[in-house]
């Protein structure tokens, strides 16, 4: 084992093998804190407190499996695993604080209304079950005001636009951030800002403010224009595809964002993925990412547990390309699998799967603020108002509720601090009928990371990240 031990005492940079596939799990220690998978770089030890992955010699990862496999504690296991990587393992989860953090990011639902009709959309075509709205100026304004008071002194900010449709209202839209910038530099802080959007309404003026303000943009789009215009028509019935080739016309005309991101929804109708994914890489995109419809109004158009198998098939397909193309030292920005490589890299191990009701809130048109976007208008996931502050018990109580090793099963899963526990909103409206599509997932990307490693190190310099 000291051979093994010293092999494993740094991350994976593993050397290349003659074998192809998919990572094979080999064994997973009591209580999940580690998992033994094989990949075309050799047998290697995934370390779940730390998110790490330690290469090993064969002799080591077949003694590890058959001493794991007889383990009958975690504390057992645990010490097998220091015996090979030199290194105690934590529990670091279990000491993580559950009181909510500063504010770091607001997202302002410009309009709680839309002029798109997409069968699939949680959010009632932005209305959230109430009535058509706009965010008036001065709950824009105040929310700037809340999150600079609310935020870490010298931290930077993120200031998201979203909806329903934000350029139904972006008379309010260009007022707050000009406002953002006037009171963000009064406080020395700097602000940034993100669109989500579906780019039907872009013009050459907002183009040219969103170059000019360095927007992160989020453009939602499902494919070529057969598949988008079925799943994502105007109001009147009409496509949207040919609209968002024009939008993207535009931005390239008259000033490109800081990053312009493809957003594709997927249903169990959207077909083959990689093709999409080869289409929008083609328009340009900085990054493309899929994601799954778990809640939708039409049940038809919403993921089952059964449509996983092929949606992870897919998933894996275009992580394959991403590994070719990347390995190779081409551009292939497939955001999914670009995000799992860097995460897994910097070993990220998170009690939650996002900054919902933590360092992240949403506010609805009438200033209320919610644990996320997704939950707008729903009074279980209130947390506060922009005039008055946000509620610290409720934060602390919504933190406390969903931290991962508290959930069930999540804190058996060897993948839950890669995962965070899923979607809160999805899981509410679902249950957990994801899990085995994202524990495969994961294993594939900690399979391709070695694979990517050894092929590329320098994909993973500090530049990148």
């Amino acid at each position: 084992m000291d051979q093994a031990r010293a092999r494993a005492r740094c991350p994976a940079r593993s050397r290349a093998g003659s074998r192809r596939g998919a990572a094979v799990m080999t064994a997973a220690s009591p209580q999940a804190s580690a998992l033994l998978f094989d990949s075309a770089a050799g047998p290697h030890l995934f370390v779940t407190d730390r998110s790490r992955v330690y290469g090993l010699e064969r002799g080591a990862a077949d003694e590890l499996a058959h001493r794991l496999a007889a383990a009958g504690s975690a504390a057992e296991a645990d010490a097998l695993i220091a015996a090979l990587t030199g290194v105690e393992q934590p529990r670091v989860m279990e000491q993580a604080s559950v009181q909510p953090p500063p504010l770091r990011t607001l997202s302002l639902n410009l309009a709680q209304a839309c002029n798109m009709a997409c069968g699939y959309c949680y959010a009632d075509e932005g209305r959230f079950g109430g009535r058509a709205r706009s965010m008036p100026p001065e709950v824009a304004r105040a929310s700037v005001d809340r999150l600079l008071a609310e935020s870490a002194p010298g931290e930077d900010l993120v200031l998201g636009f979203i909806g329903g449709e934000p350029l139904l209202n972006r008379r309010v839209l260009r007022a707050t951030v000009d406002y953002a910038v006037q009171a963000a530099q009064g406080a020395g802080r700097r602000m940034r800002f993100s669109l989500t959007t579906n780019a039907t309404l872009v013009d050459a003026e907002d183009a040219a403010f969103l170059h000019e303000h360095g927007f992160h943009v989020s453009v939602s789009l499902d494919g070529a224009q057969p598949g988008n215009d079925l799943l994502r028509p105007m109001r009147d019935g009409s496509g949207s595809y040919r609209r968002v080739l024009e939008a993207l016309e535009t931005m390239q005309r008259h000033g490109r964002p800081r990053h312009l991101a493809a957003r594709v929804t997927v249903t169990p109708r959207s077909g083959e993925l990689l093709p999409i994914l080869q289409h929008h890489i083609g328009l340009g995109f900085d990054s493309v990412g899929f994601a799954a419809v778990l809640t939708s109004p039409d049940p038809s158009l919403a993921f089952d547990a059964t449509d996983f198998d092929g949606f992870t098939r897919q998933m894996v397909a275009c992580g394959r390309q991403a590994l070719q193309e990347l390995s190779a030292g081409r551009c292939f920005p497939f955001g999914n699998f670009e995000t799992a490589m860097q995460e897994i890299h910097r070993g990220s191990h998170r009690p939650y799967p996002c900054g919902a009701g933590a360092g992240y809130l949403s506010v609805g048109a009438s200033g209320g603020m919610y644990a996320c976007h997704r939950v707008i208008d729903e009074p279980a996931w209130a947390m506060g108002d922009v005039r008055t502050g946000t509620d610290a018990a409720r934060r602390a109580r919504h933190l406390t509720l969903h931290q991962v090793d508290r959930q069930q099963p999540c804190g058996s899963c060897w993948a839950r601090y890669l995962c965070g526990g899923g979607c809160h909103h999805e899981v509410q409206r679902r249950g957990r009928i994801a899990c085995d599509y994202i524990r495969d997932w994961l294993a594939f990307c900690l399979s391709a990371y070695t694979e990517l490693a050894a092929a590329r190190p320098d994909y993973f310099s500090a530049a990148r990240q």
